[in-house]
């Protein structure tokens, strides 16, 4: 998931909103009309994000809920195929942009982004595969998250009851149980991605709709500018925060991280170490 988050940033984020800023130094980047390509790969890496966050979510659903299903399932072959799968949907599935969009689109004579093709947009081909593009991101993604939040929630709740009740029948004290503190940790980082991903994507699919019923109903004022600014802002912060929230829920994330700061000390003190050698200790030592 923090490599497809990052993949979004570079992309979306770099390559395509700061020449836009800078258009003077970039002007080669419009030359050579790549934003076809820039696009697909945008869109691909976003399915990859938003999809590894439903993996992920299963992934924990399995782990808490279905001991017997864990040990076949939550294994690196199974994790190995599962994003060697999205990945490869996701690439698959957004090559027709390719093909749908066009050069590239000037708003106030400043390049933005790619523009449609002719007719494309009025068409019912455009339209169909609008619809089951944002369908399928992020529209089904959030009917599967809050489902399968809503399982492994339930079952943590009835799981923590009974061990209460088995481990201290009777006596009103509550004992230490280090797998239901284990289970509290999982499901906190759980619910913390799952519910970074609704929140910061429910006004993004908010915009697409209402543009889309501006399309298919007479009558239907356009979303503003503003809206849909804040939205892509949103939407966009969503693939930045999961790396954040490993750092700060995860011991293990944490513990690797610091031995990746303390990784160039420890080279230094083992390279003196060795220049200085055990019988040649430093001037003025005893």
């Amino acid at each position: 998931m923090a490599a497809a988050d990052l993949l979004v940033v570079f992309l979306d984020l770099i390559l395509r909103q700061i020449p836009v800023v800078y258009k003077k130094y970039f002007n080669f980047l419009f030359s050579l009309r790549m934003c076809n390509i820039q696009a697909a790969m945008i869109y691909a890496a976003t399915d990859c994000s938003v999809w590894f966050t439903v993996a992920f979510t299963f992934d924990r659903c399995v782990a808490i809920c279905y001991q017997r299903l864990k040990t076949k399932y939550c294994t690196e072959r199974i994790a190995t195929v599962i994003l060697g799968t999205v990945t490869a949907v996701s690439c698959s599935k957004n090559i027709f942009w390719y093909f749908i969009l066009t050069g590239v689109h000037f708003i106030d004579e400043n390049p933005r982004f790619c523009g449609t093709r002719n007719g494309v947009v009025g068409s019912p081909v455009w339209g169909t595969v609008a619809i089951l593009h944002y369908l399928l991101t992020p529209i089904v993604p959030f009917v599967l998250v809050l489902l399968l939040n809503a399982v492994t929630i339930r079952h943590v709740l009835v799981a923590s009851r009974a061990r209460k009740r088995l481990r201290a029948p009777g006596t009103g004290e509550t004992p230490r149980d280090p797998e239901m503190e284990s289970r509290r940790k999982s499901l906190i980082l759980l619910l913390a991605i799952s519910g970074n991903f609704i929140s910061l994507w429910t006004l993004f699919t908010v915009n697409y709709i209402w543009v889309r019923l501006y399309y298919l109903v007479r009558g239907t004022e356009f979303p503003p500018s503003s809206m849909q600014e804040v939205a892509y802002m949103l939407q966009l912060l969503s693939c930045c925060t999961n790396t954040a929230l490993y750092a700060v829920t995860q011991t293990l994330f944490r513990e690797q991280l610091k031995d990746i700061v303390k990784y160039p000390l420890t080279l230094i003190r083992k390279h003196t170490h060795f220049r200085r050698g055990p019988n040649n200790p430093l001037p003025g030592s005893a």
